[in-house]
């Protein structure tokens, strides 16, 4: 088997339908085996999915998040490389066969994806050049100025025309050897959403392998969607801040993580003036929100 592609449901039956059925419509000259893991959805997914026999499809009896679901698809999977695909994408070339014949040509790459494009065929982020560090926090306090000026329009998209070494794939077209998963191990059970491919893109760099964008990979991705919700929730705020306390405590000295910290909470405390000032109360509650539940997760971690 050349491709196990594993996508991780959760109450999105219609489309993950769309995904599921891009995928055999699109992927061509090349082995591969589907496998949806539901997390206890709601919508109709398992009476659906159980009698569709192109995939192999695994419900389970509770919501365990994406890392861990996704693990338990790795577990059933039969494929040399292994794609993480979010149930909110739908292919728009033979992007698998595309990215898996760069993986077996390259025995150096670890890991890859294509290019993501949104609902309206615009490019969408499909990676960032830095893993979260202090050059990381800097960046983002002084609005993405450092990516700009190092990679101009490429920050998060693939403009070049040809492939690109970069800090991490975005996890919704994520593509990784079966034995490099196997050397560094799977995603970690410490999250439940969010920074899990960042985390495993770490030990990935660590363990000497590189992690590039292939543009000829083309995909659409409905971002959001595949949580089941379509704007900035605090359930959502609350994950993000957990896991990127998570992920630095895992990935980083205790120093690093103080530096961080008081970069994070200062990037935090500016915009919120500023929000402030210009009377955006819907940005005001988002920031507000960001620092309760940055301060309750830097307590747990």
């Amino acid at each position: 088997m050349d491709v196990s592609v594993i996508i991780v449901n959760y109450n999105t039956l219609d489309i993950t339908k769309k995904c599921i059925d891009s995928l055999f419509e699109k992927t061509k000259d090349i082995s591969f085996e589907v496998i949806v893991v539901d997390n206890a959805s709601k919508d109709g997914s398992y009476e659906c999915f159980f009698y569709d026999d192109r995939i192999i499809y695994k419900y389970l009896p509770e919501n365990l998040g994406f890392g861990r679901a996704n693990n338990i698809g790795i577990n059933l999977s039969k494929g040399r490389n292994v794609l993480f695909l979010n149930s909110d994408t739908v292919l728009l070339n033979n992007a698998v066969k595309i990215l898996s014949d760069f993986l077996d040509l390259n025995l150096n790459v670890g890991a890859c994806g294509g290019n993501l494009y949104d609902g309206c065929m615009n490019p969408a982020q499909s990676y960032r050049m830095m893993l979260p560090s202090v050059a990381w926090e800097l960046n983002s306090l002084f609005n993405n100025f450092l990516e700009k000026i190092c990679w101009g329009r490429n920050t998060y998209f693939n403009h070049t025309g040809k492939v690109l070494e970069v800090g991490y794939i975005i996890g919704a077209d994520m593509m990784v050897k079966r034995k490099v998963l196997d050397e560094v191990g799977f995603f970690s059970n410490e999250f439940f959403m969010y920074y899990e491919e960042t985390e495993l893109t770490f030990r990935i760099k660590r363990a000497g392998y590189n992690v590039i964008s292939i543009p000829d990979s083309r995909i659409q991705h409905l971002e959001g969607k595949s949580f089941g919700y379509q704007k900035i929730s605090e359930n959502r705020i609350k994950c993000l801040e957990e896991s990127r306390c998570k992920y630095y405590k895992l990935c980083s000295s205790s120093l690093v993580r103080k530096i961080t910290s008081v970069i994070y909470c200062l990037n935090i405390f500016i915009r919120f003036v500023v929000f402030c000032l210009l009377l955006s109360f819907n940005k005001i509650a988002y920031y507000s929100l960001k620092m309760k539940y940055f301060c309750l997760a830097s307590r747990k971690c």
